[in-house]
């Protein structure tokens, strides 16, 4: 999918959409909130908050590593860690509150409304990102901004065609987002 864009590592390309981020599953990260849920052990289900250093603690389960791994992974995980206390246990772990790990979110900063940190989420759009930080300022050289992306294991700049997007409804100009994209709205200079 990244290879249409093969030609535009400089900063001053603009970047053209290779389409949707591959499939990949949600990995959960500080800050998400998961719901325990053991089987037929009400008294050891839970709701908990994944805290910073990417654990979380359950009833029985102490300091287990939860950041970066799949819902699924962290049930069977819980499951090996219950087993010293219950016979055959069975978890089903569902993340509640998304944040994602740091790796996969999506940075905005400079001349945005609100500049912050936003959960990935598949099929992301630079529309969808732009809606949530609630547009650019005045002050913003929308048409100067850039994506910096990791592109096996480098980081490459794209310029992005935020005024045309925004003020002209030039929907071309809307790219899809990838985990770990940081978007950066320069200031315009009068």
């Amino acid at each position: 999918m990244l290879g249409a864009l093969g030609g535009c590592a400089s900063s001053g390309n603009t970047m053209v959409d290779a389409g949707p981020a591959p499939a990949s599953h949600y990995l959960i990260g500080p800050g998400d909130n998961v719901n325990i849920v053991v089987w037929r052990n009400p008294e050891v289900s839970q709701s908990v908050p994944v805290r910073p250093d990417g654990k979380i603690t359950t009833p029985l389960v102490e300091d287990l590593e939860a950041s970066g791994k799949t819902p699924t992974e962290l049930a069977r995980d819980i499951e090996k860690a219950l087993a010293k206390y219950i016979q055959q246990p069975v978890v089903t772990v569902i993340v509640t509150g998304f944040t994602g790990t740091y790796g996969e979110q999506i940075r905005v900063i400079g001349q945005a409304a609100r500049p912050q940190a936003l959960p990935y989420r598949r099929d992301m759009s630079l529309m969808d990102v732009l809606i949530a930080v609630g547009g650019v300022t005045e002050f913003a050289a929308g048409n100067k901004a850039t994506i910096i992306r990791n592109v096996d294991g480098k980081q490459q700049q794209y310029r992005v065609r935020l005024n045309d997007l925004i003020k002209e409804g030039d929907i071309s100009a809307n790219v899809s987002m990838r985990p770990g994209d940081i978007l950066v709205i320069p200031e315009s200079f009068f």
